[in-house]
């Protein structure tokens, strides 16, 4: 295909998410034209590692046989059939089954749609529909944290947490409030401890329940660790803290593991990290390695029990989506459930994940480095002008963006999100690819130096 044809032809007719347009239609893209495991290769022949397992989500890494093969065999039975009413297929059982066998917590049912962000909106209309049924009615609000990421629809793009996601959307929508991110290395004061700043943000939820009323409030949503607001991992006591007051205010925990599900921690769940409860748990991205999309909303007996009164009052269940447990998304789904079990991918996720952590730490010590954090197979680079006083760069510098451009040039793909650098990479990855992916990123560090 020629080059400048597939240029053209982008640019003439296409619109990319969280791009400036401007920009895009002066630099053109990078076509993507396969991917072999860890690695894509553009449609110059450039092959990059690819840092980012696309969006969070490619953890089976993208040349995995047999889920190609269980959506062929899955599209010669039977390529659709909705879920609706009394309706079923197969392979939604099947994952249905799968999803509550290794949920972190006890969980009852599952409900599902075809990304995170209808997830996310599911659960938040959830939160409505089980206060209606307890004869709470006005426990609306949702309370959610800045820097958050949990989709774009009007609804999730109201909980997500970051100022481009509202400007000019007329978002975040009534009832929606957000509390401070838990980020230490960011957001701390004074000479206050790690536990003293956990204390102090529980303590800001707490006020902030009571500040709107506790008979108002009626979910809190929140990631084990943030991905999109740039790998935030909790401090010590946080979420311990976070539940209790949760508990005392009966306030229903959501907990979206859109990001943090299927071995991305090193865990089959962020919450088990964590000792979270949920009373709903989101999955999406990881959970078919993104190959076909699909996403799941667990809930447990307590919400499900609610439910199942209010569909009694009022005749059904009033929500639902046309490829919610689409067949051939779920078959995918369900491969790559076996595929953990046989590969025992959730340890080899603990093992690499503990090596990718060691080598992310040893860049702290870099000139730019003020902060490496992370958890399993996720990690960023906090980016700093001054390393004793955290000083991040002037915003028109974008030294995080430099990091992730020279990156590419070495043929690595990372994200820049904020002052962060944010890396990924598929749950398959290797030791030897680990190094390969810190030798490249130590290049792109070493040539942002320069310019800084």
């Amino acid at each position: 295909m020629d080059q400048t044809s597939l240029r053209e032809r982008d640019i003439a007719y296409q619109i990319h998410p969280h791009t400036n347009f401007g920009a895009h239609e002066s630099a053109g893209p990078v076509v993507i034209a396969q991917g072999r495991g860890v690695f894509v290769t553009d449609s110059t022949g450039k092959e990059y590692l690819e840092g980012m397992s696309g969006l969070w989500c490619t953890n089976l890494g993208f040349s995995e046989p047999r889920l190609a093969e269980a959506a062929a065999r899955q599209f010669a039975r039977l390529p659709y059939y909705q879920n609706f009413a009394n309706k079923a297929t197969e392979p939604a059982i099947e994952l249905a089954e799968n999803l509550i066998r290794h949920a972190p917590a006890p969980m009852s049912k599952v409900l599902f749609q075809s990304s995170g962000s209808e997830a996310n909106d599911t659960a938040m209309k959830l939160v409505w529909y089980y206060h209606h049924g307890v004869g709470k009615p006005d426990k609306r609000k949702i309370i959610s944290r800045q820097r958050s990421y949990h989709g774009t629809s009007v609804a999730t793009g109201s909980l997500t947490g970051l100022p481009h996601i509202h400007r000019d959307f007329n978002l975040p929508i009534q009832g929606v409030v957000h509390v401070s991110c838990p980020h230490f290395y960011r957001t701390t004061v004074a000479d206050e401890t790690e536990a003293q700043f956990s204390a102090r943000l529980v303590a800001e939820l707490e006020e902030t329940i009571l500040r709107e009323g506790p008979d108002t409030v009626g979910g809190f949503i929140a990631e084990p660790v943030m991905g999109t607001g740039g790998v935030v991992v909790p401090p010590k006591g946080y979420f311990e803290g976070v539940q209790a007051v949760l508990r005392k205010y009966d306030i229903l925990f959501i907990v979206d593991e859109v990001i943090t599900g299927m071995g991305r921690t090193g865990h089959w769940w962020g919450s088990e990290q964590y000792a979270l409860q949920p009373d709903m748990l989101v999955s999406a991205k990881g959970l078919s390695s993104a190959y076909l999309p699909i996403s799941a909303l667990l809930i447990n007996d307590r919400v499900y029990r609610v439910l199942k009164e209010q569909t009694a009052k009022i005749g059904l269940f009033g929500h639902g989506y046309t490829y919610g447990g689409h067949p051939v998304c779920a078959a995918v789904a369900n491969e790559v459930f076996n595929i953990y079990r046989e590969r025992d991918l959730i340890a080899h996720a603990k093992r690499v994940g503990d090596y990718f952590q060691r080598k992310l730490n040893d860049r702290a010590e870099h000139p730019l480095v003020g902060e490496a954090r992370g958890l399993g197979l996720m990690g960023a680079l906090e980016i700093v002008g001054d390393k004793k006083t955290r000083e991040p760069f002037p915003l028109d510098r974008k030294m995080a963006a430099n990091v992730a451009q020279f990156a590419a040039q070495a043929q690595l793909n990372v994200r820049p999100l904020g002052d962060a650098v944010c890396i990924a990479p598929p749950v398959i990855i290797t030791e030897a690819e680990i190094d390969l992916l810190f030798e490249r990123l130590d290049t792109a560090l070493a040539q942002a130096l320069k310019m800084a």
